[in-house]
């Protein structure tokens, strides 16, 4: 048990309270004569709240909700008796209730008389401005908190019962860069049986870095909570209201806490994709260079003269060329690879096509210069030929000409594409000038696969047609799937998709075109004759 406490004692008088610990009992009615010090003032003087009276009840809450409900419902509605929800006496003109010492009743005492309309003080003193004796201005924001600054003390008790206040620290509210609330951690003397760190004034725990500080609707303002900063932001700091964007070379890291240096991106010679297009490029061109070969050896026999021989050489050329194309889009794009590389793929692809279209019209003109009376005749030859691709290529060599002149490719950097990457890459300067040179190439392709089919079934010997079809079926297969995929992928790897498409193309061409008169040529010798020859015209 303890002894009562009297106030005719010295509140320091431990022994005889039987207390085994220091305690300070602070004089409350300080407070008391504080507030009649401050209504007095005010009803005194006619500058601070003019033709208006003020009075004041006192009440005791006893530190218990229970006694803070009833003597509120004292104040409301008390006279002579106590008739809850009814006034029974002379008329009270309560405007406001100053809450209790401690915040945990204030809030029980602001539920209950929040339902009879009556605020707290700082509600009532929302936007007003007071003069004090020292003929200061106090005022009150629209929360009802007053603006102005307060200090830290600390209270350290000595062995002799005496005490010291010490100034550790301050409150400015007017300081908006952050720094509203400072403390000096060094000069703070902490008793022994206390915790020796500073006590967290909030709800929620802190956010952490990474994240994003958000006030939670309709409660105090130390709640809140915590949200990971949106994709492409980040957060390095404590408690951040917002987040930031790194610089447009770095990126956020997984955490989002920090920003990270980008890497630099492209399609380099020691990738693993680089490699295996390198290798079937090459690949590639050792055939179609063994295949040429081939025809300049077997130049004189029938099959490699039908069909006009000088057009397959061009064509076979050609090929070697597109193959070799493919390693202008390998490794770190330069001036000159990206000034070329486009251009050269479009000339030689149309070199290509045309000797491809060219060949069709030949075994249509001969066809139809076989008919008797036919004026078709004088069109059969190399002339024309000759002429179709001259004709087609140049269309082709106009186009890339006035790309280069106005609108060059060159080396650019996408810093956005891809998260985490600079992506090293040849901007292709006109856009529409690069659908240009695809367009006509897709044009000169449809055309020869038209003429292609229709001569299918010509009775010619060696007749190219059927495999012209199939090799332009591929060609434009591979050209039509190329542009809704290349719109959709990004960084190295769009140039991987056009280097495929330059490979699948002319392989397609190589084999479909080539490959069965080379069959005839090694395996069956036999059939490379004239009398073979003459023995398909009957």
């Amino acid at each position: 048990m303890f002894h009562e406490l009297y106030f005719r004692n010295h509140p320091n008088d431990f022994e005889q309270m039987g207390l085994d610990f220091q305690v300070m009992v602070t004089k409350f009615y300080q407070h008391i004569l504080a507030l009649a010090f401050a209504v007095n003032e005010i009803n005194e003087n006619p500058e601070i709240l003019p033709n208006i009276t003020l009075g004041f009840h006192i009440h005791d809450s006893y530190y218990f909700e229970r006694m803070a409900y009833r003597t509120i419902l004292d104040l409301l509605f008390k006279s002579q008796r106590f008739v809850p929800n009814y006034r029974c006496g002379p008329e009270k003109n309560l405007v406001a209730v100053i809450g209790a010492l401690g915040s945990d009743l204030s809030f029980h005492m602001a539920e209950l008389l929040g339902a009879y309309k009556i605020p707290q003080l700082h509600s009532f003193l929302q936007a007003t401005f007071l003069n004090n004796s020292a003929g200061e201005i106090i005022s009150f924001n629209d929360h009802g908190e007053l603006i102005t600054g307060f200090d830290i003390m600390n209270l350290v008790i000595f062995p002799n019962n005496s005490f010291l206040k010490t100034k550790i620290g301050m409150v400015n509210p007017n300081n908006h860069d952050g720094n509203q609330f400072i403390t000096n951690e060094n000069m703070m003397e902490w008793r022994a049986r206390f915790n020796q760190v500073l006590p967290l004034s909030a709800c929620s725990l802190s956010c952490q870095p990474g994240n994003l500080k958000t006030k939670q609707e309709g409660k105090k303002f130390c709640c809140f909570d915590c949200l990971p900063c949106p994709e492409g932001k980040m957060s390095n700091a404590t408690n951040m209201k917002e987040c930031f964007e790194c610089p447009e070379d770095q990126y956020p890291s997984k955490s989002k806490n920090k920003c990270v240096p980008k890497d630099i991106s492209f399609l380099s010679y020691d990738d693993p994709l680089a490699i295996s297009a390198a290798s079937v490029a090459f690949s590639f061109f050792l055939i179609t260079a063994l295949v040429l070969a081939i025809f300049i050896k077997h130049q004189d026999t029938p099959i490699v003269k039908a069909n006009n021989r000088d057009l397959s050489y061009i064509l076979l050329v050609s090929l070697l060329l597109c193959f070799l194309s493919s390693f202008l889009f390998l490794g770190r794009p330069g001036k000159v690879s990206c000034f070329l590389r486009q251009a050269a793929f479009g000339i030689i692809f149309s070199v290509a096509v045309s000797c491809v279209l060219a060949k069709t019209i030949t075994v249509v003109v001969a066809f139809m210069a076989t008919k008797p009376g036919s004026n078709m005749r004088k069109w059969v030859g190399k002339r024309l030929a000759n002429s179709i691709v001259l004709f087609c290529t140049s269309i082709q060599v106009v186009i890339c000409t006035v790309w280069l002149g106005i609108s060059p490719p060159f080396p650019d950097l996408d810093m956005h594409s891809l998260t985490g990457l600079i992506v090293v890459e040849c901007n292709e300067g006109s856009f529409i000038m690069f659908y240009l040179v695809l367009g006509y190439m897709g044009l000169l392709s449809v055309i020869s696969f038209t003429v292609a089919f229709l001569a299918r079934k010509l009775p010619d010997s060696f007749n190219e047609a059927k495999f012209i079809t199939f090799s332009m079926v591929i060609f434009c297969s591979v050209w039509l799937s190329f542009v809704p995929t290349y719109l959709s992928t990004k960084g190295k790897y769009i140039v991987a998709v056009e280097i495929f498409s330059i490979l699948a193309s002319s392989a397609g061409l190589l084999a479909c075109i080539f490959f069965p008169k080379c069959y005839v040529i090694l395996l069956r010798p036999e059939l490379n004759n004239k009398d073979h020859l003459i023995k398909r015209k009957n």
